[in-house]
């Protein structure tokens, strides 16, 4: 931290009285030694962090940070104040101002000595000798660690990649339990296999012990539920209650930190197992698996969406803010014990996950993998747009008539009495939508790639993909191409006086330009050509050949119930008919696409209605919401039934959709609406016939489902427990599946 702070970036008689100024007084010292290039940015960038939320902290701390381009390298700026100033705490004025300053390009290295130091204000000896401090040298020296604080031994931890001298706040040393100075989770530094907490004890691969002894592996836990008082193998006392968190806040650098460091010391001081993911610009690594499986409970203080939230489901959680951590972490240590007792849980485990983005592979996944989840997320941000889009035109269509396309801008020309008016209206607005289509699948491709640097060259080369014609399959190549550019640049080193200006300037110009170059000159007109192809092609199917594309759907559809083969099928459909004006070839496979897409769904509650006694009770109620999932094309609604006895469900499920998609290509039902289930039948081409193909999809589903399931129960019936106690290899309290 020797490069961050020095003599003159300290003010030990601070005199201002107000927040904005004492972040100008210690600004000012940024400028003056060249760490900050405009003053007036720097601190409206300042301003609207403290917007977000106060930077205040109980014990007399003002932290005020944030990230900006005015920030030529990481720097920290630290004023001691006589008479306090006001940063919002709740018990009152901070006498201690750390003014931190991080660029928006800032390496993970100089981030995770920034944690450090927020770790570090949890301790109340480093505070303590900050205010005694009798001189801007030595105050320095203690926040870089060169002179440990009054009353501690010296004990620097190395932080690999940062300086060598950083300290590590006392608590965090002495139990073990996260390397403080390196801001790691704990899941992450508490231990590696073959490690040892303790001479002669290992400690379980990616956990931290809340008390200082290690964990004991292979102690079973009923997911969710309180912990037990069974004694661990070779213990002489039941286990401690294990709870894993996670916390993050808007920028990353500091209340993420120090709200870990305030759960893990008030874990100790509870005696129990306190893991922290900690979710902040200094990257993170998640939480061991078996550590999430294996804990009683959950705590979330986090001010900006949690990643991968969906891991922690089914578990006793307390969801709060990020200074709630900080604040008050034995309550919240409380709070979720309380809700183990009860055995309160979070949503069950079947609900859907966030956007791929917010569900980021492991570094260890294989290329597939990532390249699914690429792809996946563009469809997710494209999928509204196609919705509203659509669903806008087919009504506009639906109010106006088929003529409505050729109806003048309403701009020019509108009457509010008149029908017409109103339904060209509604699909000019659709128009409009639709050509976002391609831009933001290839935007967003390339922001799974390489998050926000990849939004404009993604957007600028899906602009052009649909300008030169090259439709869907340019944009899905418009944002690989964006995406890996923008990783190409991110991995050439930087001088750190040109940090500041890569994210908002380098990378965007020279991202932007390549991929332009790209998909104007070399690649875009072949793909236009492919496109073509494409769409002449589908226009030419007839007879047996759009049957089995539309079996072929179906199955796709019902594989994975909103999984990637059923986006894959849906981006298909929704691909051919996001212009103003589709071919019935088109519209006829949105319209398989959606009919198979509705029949797991209601095939479940069908089945749940005519032989309950073969499901769970659980099940059943399932069952009755799946009537209306399924109803509005939404076929996750399966997925509690698919979950539960897979090797029955699925394959009725695409023996069904199969049907179903065939027989709607077969009676040329078309659709031009890409959502919305029975709701937008009136705009469906041979609406009795189309709801004939949902209805045979369905039985033979029910069928399918109910004869295995049935057979199962003949199999299993010959013991003591019949199909009606142990429906479909359940169990009666829970519905959950039981090992084969």
């Amino acid at each position: 931290m020797s490069d961050m702070i020095s003599a003159d970036l300290v003010d030990l008689d601070l005199s201002a009285d107000t927040k904005e100024a004492a972040a100008r007084a210690l600004a000012a010292r940024m400028v003056a030694r060249g760490r900050v290039t405009d003053l007036e940015g720097f601190l409206a960038d300042v301003a609207a962090r403290e917007a977000q939320m106060p930077t205040g902290l109980d014990g007399g701390i003002g932290i005020p940070h944030c990230r900006s381009a005015h920030v030529t390298e990481p720097t920290l700026a630290f004023g001691r104040s006589a008479t306090g100033i006001d940063f919002g705490a709740p018990d009152g004025p901070a006498d201690l101002v750390f003014l931190i300053a991080a660029p928006a390009g800032a390496d993970d290295a100089h981030l995770t000595i920034l944690s450090s130091l927020a770790r570090k204000l949890m301790n109340d000896e480093f505070t303590a000798a900050l205010r005694a401090a009798d001189s801007a040298g030595t105050a320095a020296a203690l926040i870089r660690g060169d002179e440990p604080p009054a009353g501690e031994e010296a004990g620097p931890a190395s932080v690999p990649g940062a300086a060598e001298d950083t300290a590590v706040a006392p608590a965090a040393a002495s139990a073990g339990a996260t390397a403080g100075s390196t801001g790691e989770t704990a899941a992450a530094s508490a231990a590696e296999p073959g490690t040892s907490a303790e001479p002669g004890t290992s400690t379980e691969p990616g956990t931290s012990t809340g008390t200082g002894a290690p964990a004991e592996p292979g102690v079973p836990v009923a997911p969710g539920g309180p912990a037990t008082d069974t004694a661990a193998p070779g213990s002489s006392g039941p286990r401690p209650f294990r709870i894993v968190a996670v916390t993050s806040c808007p920028t990353g650098i500091a209340h993420t930190y120090m709200a870990a460091e305030s759960l893990e010391n008030a874990g100790r001081e509870a005696g129990v197992e306190l893991v922290v993911e900690t979710q902040g610009s200094a990257g993170f690594t998640r939480l061991d698996p078996a550590v999430i499986a294996a804990a009683d409970g959950v705590i979330l203080a986090h001010d900006v969406p949690v990643r991968d939230k969906d891991r922690f489901a089914g578990k006793p959680t307390v969801d709060v803010g990020v200074k709630a951590g900080i604040n008050r972490p034995a309550e919240l240590i409380a709070e979720v014990r309380e809700k183990a007792a009860r055995g309160e849980v979070s949503a069950p485990a079947h609900t859907p996950a966030g956007t791929p983005v917010e569900r980021a592979g492991d570094a260890t996944e294989g290329y597939g993998t990532k390249l699914r989840t690429w792809l996946m997320s563009g469809v997710s941000y494209m999928v509204p747009f196609v919705a509203a889009g659509g669903l806008l035109i087919a009504l506009g269509f639906a109010i106006g008539g088929w003529q409505v396309d050729k109806a003048p801008s309403v701009m020019d020309h509108f009457v509010w009495t008149q029908t017409d008016s109103w339904g060209a209206l509604l699909f000019q607005i659709g128009g409009v939508a639709f050509k976002f289509l391609v831009p933001v699948l290839a935007g967003y491709i390339a922001y799974g790639m390489a998050d926000r640097p990849g939004l404009v060259p993604g957007f600028v080369g899906g602009a052009i993909a649909l300008d030169a014609g090259a439709g869907f399959l340019g944009g899905l190549a418009a944002g690989l191409i964006a995406g890996g550019v923008v990783l190409a640049i991110q991995r050439v080193r930087i001088p750190a006086v040109l940090r500041g200006i890569m994210p908002v300037v380098v990378i965007p110009l020279l991202s932007s330009a390549v991929t332009g170059f790209l998909m104007l000159v070399v690649i875009g007109k072949p793909i236009a050509s492919a496109q073509k192809g494409l769409t002449d092609w589908l226009s030419g199917l007839t007879g047996t050949n759009a049957v089995l594309l539309g079996a072929l759907l179906g199955l796709m559809m019902c594989f994975d119930l909103g999984g990637p083969v059923n986006k894959v099928a849906y981006a298909f459909a929704t691909a051919g008919i996001a212009v103003t004006d589709p071919s019935d070839s088109a519209m006829q496979i949105m319209a398989a696409v959606m009919a198979a897409g509705m029949v797991p769904p209601l095939a479940m509650a069908l089945a749940t209605t005519v032989r309950g006694r073969l499901f769970t009770p659980a099940e059943r109620e399932n069952g009755k919401a799946a009537w209306v999932l399924g109803a509005s094309f939404i076929s996750e609604g399966a997925i509690p039934f698919a979950a539960a006895d897979p090797l029955r469900v699925i394959p009725s499920a695409m023996a069904g959709g199969a049907l179903t998609g065939a027989l709607s290509m077969a009676f040329g039902a078309t659709l031009r609406a890409p959502h919305g289930g029975v709701f937008v039948v009136p705009l469906i081409g041979s609406p009795l016939l189309y709801l004939m193909a949902i209805a045979a999809g369905v039985c033979v589903t029910t069928a399918l489902v109910v004869l295995l399931k049935g057979m199962r129960g003949q199999v299993s019936g010959s013991g003591t427990a019949g199909p009606a106690a142990h429906p479909a290899g359940a169990r009666e309290d829970t519905g959950q599946p039981v090992a084969a």
